[in-house]
Order: C-alpha cells, then sequence, then structure tokens
C-alpha cells in the first residue's frame, strides 16, 4: 500500500517482494479491457521494471517506512509517458485501474501525496543515482534477450533550453542580487532587516525587468555600477566579524559573490565602487554564470541555433531485427563540444556489456584520437565523415596538399612531391592541447623550387607541415579516404534514424526543455525520458515486429508489385 502520510528524507528501507497483482484488481482491469491495454501488457510481458533492491542504497536502514521505491520509479516512467505533472499522476494512481494493475495495488488504496515523487527524484539526485532507472532498464532487458551488444548503434545530440529567462549581463547581475537578498530573507531575516538599506526594498523587491532599465549607454553603466557598490555592501556585510560564518555559504550568497567576480572589476581603492568590466575582459562563456537560478546553464550556438542550457546525447541500437532501444544518456554544459562525450558514452556502453561493433555518429563526435581509442581501447568501428583538411591546397583542389607527402614516421621526416626532405621534426601540441608532429622544410631547398607556389603561400618562403602523431594521422587519413566510397554513404545512411528519436524525444517527451534547475536533476530528466520511449516502443514491437520495419507509400509498393 501507498501510504499519502511518508514524506520526508528521513525514510528507511526494507526491501519486499514484489507482490502479484490482487485479485480483485486483475478481474476488474480485465473487465474494463477485455482486448487488453498498454500497461497491463507491460505488467503482463516485462513484469514491474525494478525491484527495491535497486535502490537499498539510496535508504538508511532506520526510520519510517519508505513508500516502495519500485512502485515510485515506475510512476515517475508512466507520468512521463502521459505528460503528467506530479499531482496528475498522483491522481492516476489513486483512480485508474490499469495503472493500479501495473502497480500491483489494491482497488480501494488512496495512493499517495504528489510531493513524495519530487522527494523520490531529489533521493535519486543527491545518490548520484540519475542513471539508475535505465541501466536497469537495460539489464533487465538483456537477461530477456530483448537487446544486445555488438551490433550497430547510433548517436546524436540536441540542445536543452534552461528553465531559467535569458538576461543580458545587466538583467544577470540585478536579478542575482536579488536573488541573494531573497536567499537571506528566508535564511536570517532578522540579520538582514539590520543592514539592508530602506532603498532596497524598492530597488529589489521585485525581479529584475528589461523594461525599467534605462536605454542610453551612460545610464546603464551607471546603473550596473550602483547594482555592483550595492552587492558588495552586502558581501561586506556578510563578511563582517560580527556575521555569522554560516551566511558565507547560503547557496545565493556564493553565487553572488561567483557573478561579481566574473562581472566587476575589483574597487580601485578601499570602500569604492566595483568596475563593470568591459567585454573583453569576461570569463569564457563556458566558464560565466547566465542565471542564477541554474548556475550550471551556459550560452552556445550552433549553426542557426543559439540557446542558454545543457546539451543531451541519445545513443539508440539500430539493428534491423530488433527493436530500437536507447542504451546511453548524457546530459552535458552547453559548451561541451560533442568530441569530448564520445568516449565517455563508449566506457559506459562497455561497462554495460553493450558496446556496439559499429557506432554511427556524424562528424561533432569524431576526431583522430577518439578514431584510435574506439578501434584500438573497445573494437568499435567508429563510423562517420571526419574533419577535413582546412589547408588552402586541399579547400582550393589544386596544389600539394598533405597527403601528397610521404611521412617516414621511423626517420622522423617528411618528403616532398618534388623529393626535398624536411630539415626539423618537432613534437609539439596545438591549440586545442592535442599532440602533433611539426616538420619544416629547408628556406634554401623551398626558396628556388619550382613548384613553390602550389606548396606554400608564406612570407617566409618555406613549407611547414603540422599533422597529428601516427596513428592519429593514418587513422584520419584512412576514414577520409573510406567516406568517400559508396560502401561508406550506404552503411552512413543509417544514422539519420536516430534523428526520428530526436524528434520523438522533443515532440512527445519535451526533450528540449527542462522540467528542473540544475545538470544533474535535467539528466534525471532525460534518463526517465529514455526510459519512457524503451518502454513504450517495445510494447509496439512485442505487439507487431514489423512495426519497426521502413516504411513505404502505397505508390511506392504499386511501382514494385508486379502488374
Amino acid at each position: 500500500m501507498l501510504c499519502c502520510t511518508v514524506r520526508g528524507k528521513n525514510m528507511s528501507l526494507r526491501p519486499q517482494p514484489v507482490q502479484p497483482v490482487p485479485e480483485q484488481t486483475a478481474r476488474v482491469a480485465r473487465t474494463a479491457f477485455p482486448k487488453g491495454n498498454p500497461y497491463i501488457r507491460m505488467r503482463d510481458s516485462l513484469g514491474t521494471l525494478f525491484s527495491d533492491e535497486d535502490f537499498a542504497a539510496l535508504f538508511p536502514a532506520h526510520g519510517q517506512p519508505a513508500a516502495p521505491p519500485w512502485r515510485l520509479a515506475l510512476i515517475c516512467v508512466l507520468q512521463y509517458v502521459e505528460g503528467l505533472t506530479d499531482r496528475q499522476a498522483a491522481d492516476a494512481v489513486r483512480g485508474r485501474i490499469d495503472w493500479k494493475y501495473a502497480l500491483s495495488l489494491e482497488l480501494e488504496d488512496a495512493g499517495f501525496d504528489f510531493s513524495v515523487l519530487s522527494e523520490f527524484r531529489a533521493r535519486l539526485v543527491e545518490g548520484g543515482a540519475e542513471q539508475l532507472l535505465l541501466d536497469r532498464m537495460l539489464s533487465g532487458f538483456k537477461e530477456r534477450g530483448l537487446i544486445k551488444g555488438r551490433g550497430k548503434q547510433r548517436t546524436d545530440s540536441t540542445h536543452v533550453l534552461a528553465d531559467v529567462r535569458a538576461l543580458n549581463r545587466l538583467g544577470i547581475v540585478g536579478e542575482t542580487l536579488r536573488h541573494a537578498l531573497d536567499g537571506l530573507a528566508v535564511a536570517a531575516p532578522e540579520w538582514l532587516r539590520e543592514v539592508a538599506p530602506a532603498e532596497w526594498y524598492e530597488r529589489y523587491g521585485a525581479r529584475f525587468e528589461e523594461g525599467r532599465a534605462p536605454k542610453g549607454k551612460d545610464e546603464r553603466r551607471a546603473l550596473a555600477e550602483g547594482i555592483g557598490a550595492d552587492g558588495l555592501s552586502l558581501l561586506a556585510a556578510i563578511d563582517a566579524p560580527s556575521a555569522s560564518a554560516w551566511l558565507r555559504e547560503v547557496p545565493a550568497v556564493r553565487t553572488l559573490r561567483r557573478v561579481w567576480i566574473e562581472q566587476y572589476y575589483a574597487p580601485t581603492e578601499p570602500g569604492g565602487p566595483p568596475g563593470w568590466r568591459v567585454p573583453e575582459d569576461l570569463p569564457r562563456s563556458s566558464a560565466m554564470i547566465q542565471s542564477p537560478h541554474d548556475t550550471e546553464a551556459r550560452v552556445n550556438t550552433k549553426r542557426e541555433t543559439s540557446w542558454i542550457g545543457s546539451q543531451v546525447h541519445v545513443t539508440e541500437t539500430c539493428d534491423e531485427d530488433s527493436p530500437h532501444l536507447i542504451t546511453h544518456v548524457a546530459t552535458t554544459p552547453a559548451t561541451t563540444p560533442d568530441t569530448a562525450v564520445t568516449a565517455d558514452i563508449q566506457e559506459d556502453l562497455a561497462a554495460k556489456g553493450l558496446l556496439p561493433e559499429v557506432h554511427l555518429a556524424d562528424q561533432g563526435y569524431i576526431d583522430s584520437d577518439v578514431l584510435v581509442s574506439s578501434r584500438e581501447e573497445h573494437g568499435v568501428d567508429l563510423l562517420g565523415p571526419v574533419p577535413a583538411d582546412l589547408g588552402w591546397q586541399a579547400r582550393a583542389g589544386e596544389g600539394f596538399d598533405i597527403p601528397s607527402f610521404s611521412i617516414d614516421w621511423d626517420a622522423r621526416e617528411i618528403t616532398c612531391p618534388e623529393g626535398r626532405r624536411s630539415r626539423y621534426w618537432v613534437p609539439n601540441r596545438d591549440k586545442y592541447g592535442n599532440r602533433v608532429v611539426k616538420a619544416v622544410f629547408d628556406r634554401s631547398d623551398c626558396g628556388p623550387c619550382p613548384s613553390r607556389a602550389k606548396c606554400t603561400r608564406g612570407r617566409g618562403g618555406y613549407r611547414t607541415i603540422t599533422v597529428r602523431t601516427r596513428k592519429e594521422h593514418e587513422a584520419l587519413v584512412a576514414a577520409r579516404r573510406r567516406q568517400g566510397t559508396e560502401e561508406f554513404k550506404e552503411q552512413y545512411s543509417l544514422r539519420a534514424g536516430v534523428e526520428g528519436t530526436i524528434s520523438q524525444g522533443t515532440r512527445a517527451f519535451g526533450l528540449r526543455r527542462a522540467r528542473y534547475r540544475g545538470l544533474a536533476r535535467t539528466h534525471l530528466q532525460h534518463v526517465i525520458t529514455a526510459v519512457a520511449i524503451n518502454l513504450m516502443r517495445l510494447l509496439v514491437w512485442l505487439a507487431d515486429p514489423s512495426a519497426f520495419k521502413p516504411r513505404r507509400s502505397a505508390f511506392a509498393a504499386l511501382g514494385a508489385s508486379p502488374a
């Protein structure tokens, strides 16, 4: 039974076996749905997906008994399937027969207070168990033979909008100070009443609105410096010896301190106002707070899309003889490049025993070092287009590009098409930190060379070639050679199917909008979304495996049939 009075985080867990569906609930459910129902079929064919033991590490051994976590986990999944709020999900548990059937509840069960769901999600996040629901589902599917490794999988990403307003710099500092004052008003109201000037109540009593800010450049700068001075005054009061030390640890105060470092110069004299930073002196976008309400949200631009938030990376199976199920979900800051995620995806899949033989991904996920590590560490063929040679020779389609040169790795020298050998061989790192080799030809060889115009436009008159280390260079050359073949185009066409999964997640599950604030909570949202998609896909596949075959229009079928 789900108890409506069991709330709070001091709940204990004594794992219990999942009880069968009560006889009366089963009888009424089958009478109400004589032809079946998705959740009834789920319970009959897949069981409950989770067990209490899966969540035992998240609960203490002593305290009030918690509601069975396997039920709460399954309720979260069904909630996402139908797009319900916590309150609506709690009502569905109380009032719907198919939900009671899936959850092994008696018909008269009174359910629970809706806040239990948010507390359960918070427990998952605080325990670092955001991935648990998907991992447990995949483990169960693997035991049933519904999913396996060493097949084909594909990966793609999309942007995720944070649950915050987009703010300019003036809005960021104004809202950050207001947020800090709000936090202190709850944590230390009497202390704040003593230190806050009367004008602050009018100035920061309501959220900062751009429409109320001045339009002139000088006036806006003066307002920014005034907000900066108020913020410094508040921080000085917090840091005073007479103030309680714990005030400095209030999250909103820590955010205020960090934003003031990012947006202002230190005062030039003690007690003076801070200076408003010029844009050139601001931190990188990957490090700068964009909203005090979600300090992990970042701003990024990809092609025509600009957003504040994060990114979600989805990996799914794509074998022809099995349902296409999501095997991995990663949530990263918006500014994290896709290439930084590929190795983590494969490491996690290896830990689950679900590594593919062929991993399809677009160019954003592929670099020479990732090609090498995929093959050597995991035996995975990472298939996708690789970055093109950016040299002017390759882009113009004329002259001597890098493949025109012969590299002798053992002798540590490069020979040009005219037979001249490089003079220097210098191991180095490029601006991204990648290991490279820089080979330099002698000016006396390049200067009089009749082919110099095809080779270099440098003012020094000699050629310098920079390549990755041997394994990475050879992997890059081989990948560029392969992507020009018809076989590659046919194999790579399979990757496009993952865009349908992104579309399904976006249209049916709100994948591109964060329901919660913070990267960990947003990742939990994405994990539950993946579990919900997998559940619905598998139920469709179990009912009709042909549903996953490519669709063909009636006209195309007519043309393929004999006259």
